[in-house]
């Protein structure tokens, strides 16, 4: 984990916790600078275990490239997948803040992955275009990470707003357990980034959801105390059943023991 990472996390979420109004209905997240630097590590680890390659990675069995910190979705040009597509959106995000993007990056229009399938990606993978992108996303995992928690922290009121409106104080309550301790606001922030928020139609399978919204449901009610394990054990159930539920065995086979270990990392730091 490169030391500017670090920073720009900590000071953008310090920055961001600290300007909620008082009308604000979430809990505040108060972590030290210590605990926010474990916030970051955990995510790129979690996600790239810390090598470069990964920043630009077309998963076998996925119909689309992932890309930065968070693994974010780029869809090539005709392909609608199920599952949201977040790097576009993250392009859109830097641009906002004056980022200097690759220049075929910056020209292309629409916004598509530019190679059609995995087989053409990995028989380009070692291209000037893909080894400047790599680039570009390792110098820039500092807004990477400002617009995962900016993602994260907006999302929050959209899940429990979608939820069934006599469950709606029940979420409210699991989130602000959650987001009184450093494991409960990472767990928050990386699940939303890993999964999403459980809202999209299409991220479903047999009509059964697998993102922060689901996992709250199965949540048993809880206190700050008890709430980080009660999300792992809820988290475990929800992906486990879309496993069951996929049509691919390589989600029962190859990915369901990697989300697993990846919940195993939603813990207090000693």
């Amino acid at each position: 984990m490169r030391a500017p990472f670090l920073v720009v996390l900590i000071a953008l979420l310090t920055l961001s916790l600290a300007g909620c109004s008082e009308d604000e209905p979430l809990s505040k997240i108060t972590l030290t600078d210590t605990q926010l630097q474990q916030v970051g590590q955990k995510i790129f680890q979690n996600e790239c275990a810390g090598k470069i390659v990964c920043l630009v990675h077309w998963n076998q069995g996925e119909a689309f490239p992932s890309l930065g910190i968070g693994h974010f979705i780029w869809y090539p040009k005709d392909v609608d997948g199920r599952f949201v597509e977040s790097f576009p959106e993250l392009i859109a995000f830097m641009r906002k803040r004056g980022t200097t993007l690759p220049k075929w990056l910056d020209e292309m229009e629409p916004l598509d992955a530019p190679w059609p399938d995995r087989s053409a990606f990995l028989e380009q993978e070692g291209s000037p275009r893909v080894v400047e992108l790599r680039g570009f996303l390792e110098q820039t995992q500092g807004l990477q990470a400002d617009f995962m928690f900016r993602r994260a922290q907006s999302s929050l009121e959209r899940v429990i707003s979608a939820a069934p409106e006599d469950q709606q104080d029940a979420i409210r309550q699991r989130i602000d357990a959650l987001s009184t301790t450093p494991g409960g606001a990472y767990a928050l922030m990386d699940y939303v980034n890993f999964k999403g928020e459980g809202l999209s139609p299409t991220e479903t399978y047999n009509g059964q959801g697998w993102g922060l919204l689901q996992v709250l449901q199965q949540m048993r009610e809880s206190d700050a105390d008890t709430a980080l394990g009660q999300f792992q054990e809820a988290a475990a159930a929800v992906l486990t059943r879309r496993a069951t539920n996929a049509e691919k065995a390589i989600e029962r086979e190859q990915w369901l023991p990697g989300w697993l270990n990846r919940l195993k990392t939603y813990q207090e730091s000693d």
